[in-house]
């Protein structure tokens, strides 16, 4: 479904990225691993269009990435979810949901669409709160309406950076238990994360980076058998 090749991404003349390979299947929930600054924000926006790799391939359903916008990567089918979560924090939660729907998608009566309703349905939390202004919102509230609102425009895969940064440990699990959900309707979801013992409980493959480098690729019982992976490149 998509398939990175050998990408080189730069900021200025920092060289970020140095050959990453990476490859998502259709409906699966990838965790991309490691510490601080080793390039896995990069290596989303390099997905995304928002970072345009030097050199490499991107391949989404057979159609290369590398070059174009992030509006026409969107376009195609990929959303992305950033760290900072950008909600609208003078709109409520369901104004926020309405400002996800693409412009052709708006009657959202598709086979595959997401309407703000199934939003609710599959997470109550957000219905409940559907008046509230986003910024009267927890950072885990906030973290799932950005997701929810990512699915408005029925994204094939989304691409999701750092969702548990600075939440408390029972927040950050009830946002990747969301995750799991989001695979499970049929969105192929590709996650940054640092925390490994949360993530372990809900990805069904795992890639290790270190360096803009992938040091480590495999499912979650080959990493949890790979200890000095884990000690050398994600414990503390």
């Amino acid at each position: 479904m998509l398939e990175v090749r050998d990408i080189h991404s730069y900021y200025g003349g920092s060289h970020i990225l140095h050959g990453v390979i990476m490859d998502l299947k259709e409906g699966e929930l990838v965790c991309l691993l490691g510490r601080n600054g080793v390039g896995k924000s990069t290596t989303l926006k390099s997905i995304m269009g928002i970072v345009q790799p030097k050199q490499g391939s991107i391949r989404f359903n057979d159609k290369e990435l590398i070059g174009s916008a992030p509006y026409q990567v969107a376009r195609l089918g990929i959303g992305y979810v950033p760290e900072d979560r950008r909600i609208f924090r003078s709109l409520t939660v369901h104004e926020n949901l309405l400002m996800g729907i693409k412009g052709r998608n708006k009657d959202n009566t598709g086979k595959n669409s997401w309407s703000i309703e199934q939003v609710y349905d599959l997470f109550p939390n957000l219905g409940k709160r559907r008046n509230n202004k986003g910024a009267h919102l927890s950072g885990g509230e906030q973290q799932m309406l950005t997701v929810s609102r990512t699915l408005m425009g029925n994204p094939r895969i989304i691409l999701v950076d750092e969702p548990t940064e600075g939440l408390a440990p029972l927040v950050a699990k009830d946002v990747l238990d969301m995750l799991a959900t989001v695979r499970k309707s049929g969105v192929t979801v590709l996650m940054v994360e640092q925390n490994f013992k949360l993530a372990v409980k809900v990805a069904d493959r795992f890639y290790v980076m270190t360096k803009g480098q992938i040091v480590f690729e495999g499912d979650r019982e080959a990493l949890l058998a790979a200890e000095d992976v884990r000690k050398k490149y994600l414990e503390v």
